[in-house]
């Protein structure tokens, strides 16, 4: 992503825009433009920017603070942060106009996508690499290593599996998902209670769902990858099962109520953002409160084709935001 252009590249004279119009034409462009301005509103004559539950709640605008400001100030306008109880919050924030932009997962955003209540805009990158992984881990105490054993382990046992938010594509659809290929049954899940599944879900965070196994409150969870990296002393608390690679990195989405000027400018400011937006309140790299992302690019909803795939796979539809 990268900074806007120098000052000699976009600064032009009143010469430069005038020149070879009449005083008719200068004058009804610069009405256009007002017109133009005036209907970038917002919805409500500010900008809300959602973040999901994936950002714990202490962190939130020490993070987030350069967005909100750098938005304010490319606007000229007042923004907001709100933070969501969860990803489906998000989305129906987003389709029914409270929201105007946000940070969500795949899963949420291609659901919300097919439900016309969000639309794909941009997919982030972080930790180098525009793709992130899956991962379903054991408790150390449980002595299980591949999806055999763990089929077993649920067959022979009252099991628990902790997981993150229901719709979150790393943290819940993608290890269900896996768990069915490996024929271990999840029921109707991600939805209902898991009553007809072969083992007892928890759902919280990503964090949280590690935290859960940690705890000895699950034998087995699945959460994203990024999590373990965040966790010092993870190898002491569990066996990974199984990774599951080549997941989209999460996107950020925009609310179908905006016009299609409000969505393109909002698009595009955060492509044209200087770096300095990651780098968290303080704005020094790795201060403590740096974004997980540091650098975006304009996608729509066929770059997260593969979640869609496998949320029909377990069932799941646009019927989930009803």
């Amino acid at each position: 992503m990268g900074g806007g252009s120098s000052d000699d590249e976009t600064t032009t004279t009143s010469s430069d825009t005038t020149s070879g119009m009449d005083d008719s034409e200068t004058t009804t462009e610069a009405t256009e433009a007002t017109t133009t301005e005036e209907t970038m509103d917002f919805q409500n004559g500010e900008i809300n920017f959602n973040v999901s539950p994936s950002v714990a709640q202490e962190k939130l605008q020490a993070q987030y603070q350069p967005i909100k400001e750098y938005l304010q100030n490319e606007f000229d306008t007042s923004a907001s942060l709100k933070l969501a109880n969860n990803y489906s919050a998000v989305i129906q924030a987003l389709g029914a106009g409270t929201s105007d932009m946000a940070e969500t997962g795949p899963f949420a955003a291609a659901l919300g996508s097919e439900a016309g209540k969000s639309e794909i805009a941009l997919q982030r990158k972080g930790y180098g690499s525009w793709e992130y992984k899956s991962i379903i881990v054991a408790a150390d105490e449980v002595d299980v290593s591949n999806f055999d054993e763990m089929k077993t382990y649920v067959q022979n046992n009252d099991t628990t599996i902790a997981f993150a938010d229901r719709l979150s594509a790393s943290g819940c659809l993608f290890p269900l998902y896996d768990l069915k290929q490996a024929g271990i049954g999840v029921g109707s899940l991600p939805e209902g209670g898991g009553g007809d599944a072969s083992f007892t879900p928890n759902f919280s965070s990503h964090t949280g769902a590690y935290e859960t196994l940690k705890n000895g409150q699950a034998d087995f969870a699945g959460f994203g990858g990024f999590v373990p990296g965040l966790q010092d002393d993870f190898d002491k608390h569990a066996t990974i099962i199984n990774e599951h690679t080549g997941l989209p990195r999460a996107p950020i989405v925009v609310s179908p109520q905006l016009t299609e000027e409000e969505k393109e400018a909002l698009t595009q400011a955060f492509i044209d953002a200087p770096n300095k937006i990651y780098l968290g309140k303080n704005g020094e790299e790795g201060g403590g409160d740096d974004l997980w992302f540091n650098d975006v690019r304009k996608v729509d909803v066929e770059k997260y084709q593969p979640v869609i795939d496998a949320a029909k796979d377990l069932g799941v539809g646009t019927d989930y935001f009803k």
